[in-house]
């Protein structure tokens, strides 16, 4: 497994842990708003062994609660069950952050006890999924089918998890959310977030939406979503 980066204390990236975030290296998409663009391309940060990254958890145990597993994708390397168990096994929580394009490792890592949250990011509705997430519309059909399939995994309840959107006012409109709120209507965690530019973006020029426009698009997804909120 390829780690470029570990923020060796966070409060935010895991509701309710004292945790760690690793960040894995390559991503299958290429959204162009990302914020770890260096990530999503293999390039850049500083690469940390296996060992390293272990060595570190075992001296936090008592003091850290939960590891975050993020990206990049993390469900690309086929040995990340292999390092969940490792982290079990030292006694922390474990939340996968993912973009749901594997569910057939999101899925065995459910069904193994190697996750106990999972935060998957909906791009966008399904019918410009695609366009967000940096694909040709020939791969719409393919990568839709494996987002079902992963959102309804999620929504039977094997484990926690949340939804969630990053808002771009040049890739996400009203009828967009409308029918993301369509697709997953339910009692499920989900966040609308804010989008900022944080420097490291695969493409620039986008814009947020302002608090008075975001809070209007969150009652349009409650009419689906009623637990939705603003991150």
């Amino acid at each position: 497994m390829l780690i470029k980066g570990l923020q060796k204390l966070t409060l935010l990236d895991y509701p309710g842990q004292i945790a760690c975030t690793v960040f894995t290296a390559g991503c299958n998409m290429r959204c162009p708003f990302c914020h770890n663009g260096g990530l999503a391309l293999g390039e850049g940060g500083e690469e940390i062994s296996v060992y390293e990254l272990l060595a570190f958890l075992d001296s936090r145990r008592g003091r850290l609660t939960g590891v975050c597993i993020s990206g990049g994708e993390p469900t690309l390397h086929r040995d990340l069950p292999l390092l969940l168990r490792e982290i079990k096994s030292l006694g922390f929580a474990v939340k996968l952050d993912t973009n749901g394009t594997n569910p057939e490792m999101l899925e065995s890592l459910m069904g193994d006890g190697l996750v106990d949250y999972v935060a998957m990011d909906i791009k966008n509705s399904p019918e410009n999924y695609h366009l967000t997430a940096g694909l040709d519309g020939e791969a719409q059909s393919h990568l839709f089918e494996k987002l079902r399939t992963s959102a309804e995994l999620l929504m039977k309840g094997r484990v926690d998890f949340e939804f969630r959107t990053t808002l771009v006012r040049e890739l996400h409109s009203k009828s967009d959310i409308l029918s993301i709120g369509k697709w997953l209507s339910g009692d499920e965690k989900y966040f609308l977030q804010t989008y900022r530019d944080e420097g490291d973006l695969l493409v620039g020029g986008f814009t947020s939406y302002n608090k008075e426009e975001t809070e209007g698009l969150l009652a349009a997804l409650r009419e689906y979503i009623p637990n939705a909120q603003i991150r």
